[in-house]
């Protein structure tokens, strides 16, 4: 896939492709290690019965979405106001 009109991230917007790579490679493994923790330690509670386990189960995959979303916010705010 060529662009003619040459990169489509040019230096003047301050984010570069290899940022946007980092960031969810970043987002991957950070979210499936507090994701997994999180299932990992509730489901093991809750197999032994103690139903606190859930409150470790249930946000188990929104923390871990949440943590690429804050990454990608701190990321936006590298971009100049007009290319917002």
């Amino acid at each position: 896939m060529s662009n003619p009109r040459g990169a489509f991230y040019s230096a003047r917007m301050g984010v570069t492709r290899e940022e946007i790579l980092v960031l969810g490679l970043t987002a991957g493994v950070v979210g499936s290690l507090v994701g997994g923790l999180m299932l990992g330690v509730g489901l093991g509670l809750a197999v032994n019965g103690a139903h606190i386990g859930w409150l470790l189960v249930m946000p188990a995959a929104p923390v871990a979405g949440l943590l690429g979303y804050v990454l990608a916010r701190k990321l936006a705010k590298k971009l100049p106001a007009a290319q917002r």
